[in-house]
């Protein structure tokens, strides 16, 4: 099995792309968990707290997407590098290896649109128990 430069390249695009929207929703949960805490220290409310451990949870998952997005690139760089320098046995290894955490981290990724997913309908149903 031969491995040429361009493969683990081709990973470069899309996990850059990967890493801005976990950033995103990292800095958009983090927002969110500001506005609650403000809110939870004006009103003293339970609700708040259970958004917040809900929301705590999530950016935990987002750590860890994040760590493995980077691993991810990290050892597809590796691979080219030692692709570069003829330890082809190697890079073919740690390419596959680099696609194996950036399976890791779309993973924890659907495990975290889930829990958000969840959250909303909680939200959803209240409201709809409000209007009947």
């Amino acid at each position: 099995m031969t491995l040429t430069l361009e493969t683990p390249a081709l990973l470069f695009s899309a996990t850059s792309l990967i890493l801005l929207a976990y950033t995103n929703r990292f800095l958009t949960i983090a927002q969110i968990i500001r506005n609650l805490k403000k809110n939870y220290d004006d009103n003293h409310n339970k609700s708040i707290l259970l958004e917040i451990k809900n929301l705590n949870l999530r950016l935990t998952l987002i750590r860890y997407m994040q760590l493995f997005g980077v691993m991810c690139l990290f050892l597809s760089v590796f691979a080219m590098l030692l692709l570069y320098v003829n330890y082809s046995e190697f890079g073919i290894y740690l390419f596959g290896t680099s696609l194996f955490c950036l399976l890791i981290s779309l993973g924890i990724s659907f495990w975290e649109i889930s829990i958000s997913v969840n959250a909303l309908r909680v939200h959803l149903k209240d409201l709809s128990d409000d209007v009947e």
